[in-house]
């Protein structure tokens, strides 16, 4: 067993998420036997009455507010978080962090930087997923299907070979945050708007009709297929964190070929993006058409009922078992001594 310290929080729109999944990734590793530390990356080391306090299994319907996360910001602890005694002395840090601060490569960094062993990928990886137009164009040049795209701004003609509707989104925020799908041009501005509040780049993006997919990638192995059934138009943050509006099937109701094809793409846009140890992969798939690759979670959410911990639970994976599994592909990263984002443990 091993010393573990969860790390997470933040303050990113995806705090709560974060701390939601913390709640029960604590209870699972404890359950295993493992010694448990929590640090949040904005108060550092919790005591118990803290955990309590903060580790809240349940979700809001809405992000923090702008107010809320500006006052989070201030006390971000950033790179001191990992001269922590919690930090550097434990024999792992489990991360359970949202949003471009806690999984897009810096944090990733300043640990590697400490010498500290960590679940999940590396600084490139974390990187290449978070931004958004990067992944895209890997996928594009590795020969998986992804919607159509441009970057804000630009040119009318380019906007117009995109066609509408289209999908108006922050390039490096996840939990559909500041996204809007725009069906009238002159919708668009305001949509570019309420993207860069989260982020200075925006993708405007083609809105792909059809159904919603994901897949768990653990290790080497795609997991299995899910099909997320939202009560609104979209998979947005309300659908994904208030109990019964969502339907998530697992396992989806596909044909084995087109189940097979789901998870070749999954772990060919785990791989391409230089990943490890786990991640989720979202798709459309259009009523004609091939499977289109939206975009690759590298700490996806965590709660026993997030997609990940369902897609591994079809596969014969339950939730403590998932957690304790991440933290031993991590620690047997570190004691072949490769620590550098390499992407690959296979």
């Amino acid at each position: 067993m091993a010393a573990v310290t969860v790390l997470t929080g933040g303050s990113t729109p995806e705090r709560d998420v974060a701390l939601a999944g913390a709640a029960q990734v604590v209870a699972a590793l404890r359950a295993r036997g493992h010694a448990v530390t929590v640090v949040d990356t904005v108060y550092g080391p919790l005591s118990s009455a803290d955990e309590q306090r903060l580790l809240v299994p349940a979700v809001g319907t809405a992000p923090p507010t702008l107010e809320q996360l500006a006052v989070l910001a201030e006390r971000e602890l950033g790179v001191e978080v990992a001269t922590l005694a919690a930090v550097c002395d434990a024999d792992l840090v489990f991360l359970v962090l949202h949003g471009r601060q806690g999984e897009g490569g810096t944090l990733q960094a300043v640990l590697e930087g400490a010498g500290v062993t960590y679940t999940g990928s590396g600084p490139l990886g974390s990187a290449l997923a978070m931004d958004k137009d990067v992944a895209k164009r890997l996928f594009q040049h590795a020969g998986i299907p992804t919607p159509d795209w441009r970057m804000w701004p630009a040119s009318e003609p380019e906007l117009h070979a995109i066609g509408l509707p289209v999908v108006v989104k922050p390039s490096k925020v996840g939990s559909t945050v500041g996204l809007t799908v725009v069906r009238d041009w002159r919708e668009l501005d305001d949509a570019v708007a309420a993207a860069r509040v989260y982020d200075d780049e925006v993708m405007v993006e083609t809105f792909v009709s059809g159904r919603e997919y994901t897949v768990g990638v653990l290790g080497d192995a795609a997991l299995t297929v899910g099909e997320i059934r939202p009560s609104h138009e979209i998979f947005d943050y309300e659908c994904k964190y208030t109990p019964g509006l969502t339907e998530e099937i697992f396992p989806a109701d596909l044909r084995p070929a087109v189940t097979a094809r789901f998870q070749e793409l999954a772990a060919m846009a785990h791989r391409v993006l230089k990943l490890r140890d786990f991640s989720r992969v979202d798709f459309r798939l259009p009523p004609n058409g091939p499977p289109q690759c939206l975009e690759v979670n590298t700490l996806p959410g965590m709660t026993a009922t997030s997609l990940l911990p369902q897609s591994a639970a079809a596969a014969g994976v339950p939730f403590d078992a998932l957690c304790d599994r991440i933290c031993h592909l991590a620690l047997a990263r570190a004691a072949e001594g490769n620590r550098a984002p390499t992407g690959r443990i296979y």
